[in-house]
């Protein structure tokens, strides 16, 4: 079966961190693109963050404050999400492109709250 388990979110005072992580199971292969999303309340879905390879991307909000990194193990995603701030609250999701672009797949998202 091919699914994304996500944890660490949770509440956090403004100016705080949070560590997200993703692990897709072993059926996954050939990972091309691993990205995290997040979706306010009443606002659409947004990239916040991917990486291909050695290359990483970020939305204009959260650069110098988040990191997107590949773990050891296989098929693992870790967003470091550091100065937190309320805008950042949300659900937030992972999702990865594999089997050279030729499947998706999403997690069922996690929630992150920041408290001011």
């Amino acid at each position: 079966q091919v699914q994304l388990v996500e944890s660490g979110g949770g509440l956090v005072q403004a100016g705080g961190s949070l560590r997200l992580s993703c692990v897709g199971s072993e059926s996954i292969f050939s990972v091309n693109v691993m990205e995290w999303y997040r979706q306010a309340p009443g606002k659409e879905r947004e990239l916040v963050a991917s990486i291909s390879g050695d290359s990483t991307n970020y939305a204009d909000s959260v650069k110098g404050r988040f990191i997107i990194s590949r773990g050891d193990a296989k098929n693992t995603v870790y967003l470091e999400m550091n100065n937190l701030e309320p805008d950042d609250t949300g659900v937030y999701y992972c999702y990865i492109k594999w089997g050279d672009h030729r499947f998706t797949t999403w997690a069922r998202g996690t929630q992150v709250t920041v408290s001011s």
